[in-house]
């Protein structure tokens, strides 16, 4: 693994970590977001992982929201 695949995986494993605790799925989103605007900002790509995670918490947020 490169220097910069490992970079991603342990960023990302530290976001899951993060936003495991969260009880409410509002706070997850907003972690996860907070790190794709960081990409963003820095001219990176969003990895796949992280605006996946970013879609599920989405649709959670949506269907809790609506009473699902």
């Amino acid at each position: 693994m490169g220097r910069k695949a490992e970079q991603l995986y342990q960023d990302l494993t530290v976001i899951m970590t993060q936003i495991e605790d969260k009880d409410d799925p509002r706070e997850a989103l907003a972690i996860v977001q907070s790190r794709i605007r960081e990409y963003r900002s820095a001219g990176w790509a969003v990895p796949d992982d992280l605006a996946r995670v970013e879609r599920h918490l989405m649709t959670e947020f949506m269907a809790e929201s609506q009473g699902r």
